[in-house]
């Protein structure tokens, strides 16, 4: 009896302690905000390699998180995560960019903020997170290739919005900021662009994300600014 006492209080016990462990799992994961953990260990292996000379880090949301896996390499890395705002973004920035010591940076990022994911935000605000990211990594002596907001005249998560202007309103200061500062900019919005000022259907099945068809022209496009930033064709 005694013995049976002393394994169902091990069982209790032990239940507890996976619990507590669980709960403890699961708080870290809802308070991780900027979802810093995403790329952890996929940063660890790349700062124990030597530096590449030409490593290239994309910073983005579902965009770029979804692109065509066949495009990235150990000199191409991605560090896309849906859902993602620029404040988001900005949080991670070191992690996920300057501390993998990358030749450039291709950010592509504004989307989700037009949708209000993290609560409203304005031109000013997308823009300055933006031009935050673009900073940091030219302190650190990282090449910025900024990159165009594609069109959407529709979010399917959030439908009553009507994002086309704003979109339009936020490249044309991106834009700007991008020829201030001699900043290769890439436009992927004018050629993927319909005449509802949403995406062209040739390039998307649900208005937001890209097909085969969007990302080949978005690798095309990308792959001219990186060179024209760089000297160098990726």
């Amino acid at each position: 009896m005694m013995k049976l006492l002393r394994s169902r209080a091990g069982v209790l016990l032990a239940s507890a302690t996976l619990g507590l462990s669980m709960g403890t799992q699961a708080q870290d994961a809802s308070q991780d905000w900027a979802k810093l953990a995403a790329y952890r260990d996929a940063n660890r292996q790349v700062t124990s390699t030597p530096a590449d000379a030409r490593r290239i880090v994309f910073m983005g949301d579902s965009i770029t998180e979804f692109w065509t896996p066949s495009f990235w390499s150990k000199s191409l890395l991605n560090r896309g995560i849906s859902g993602q705002t620029t404040p988001q973004m900005l949080l991670r920035f070191r992690p996920d960019v300057i501390d993998l010591k990358p030749e450039a940076v291709v950010i592509l990022a504004g989307t989700n903020d037009v949708a209000g994911n993290t609560g409203p935000a304005s031109e000013d605000t997308i823009a300055g997170n933006i031009a935050s990211m673009a900073e940091l990594a030219q302190v650190h002596g990282i090449t910025v290739v900024l990159c165009a907001v594609l069109p959407a005249d529709r979010f399917y998560w959030n439908a009553e919005l009507r994002p086309a202007e704003k979109i339009v309103a936020l490249n044309q200061r991106l834009q700007d900021y991008a020829r201030r500062n001699r900043l290769v900019y890439v436009d992927y919005y004018a050629p993927m662009v319909d005449e509802r000022k949403g995406l062209k259907k040739e390039y998307s099945e649900d208005g937001v994300h890209p097909n085969e068809a969007g990302y080949k022209l978005m690798i095309e496009l990308v792959t001219q600014g990186i060179a024209a930033a760089t000297g160098v064709k990726p």
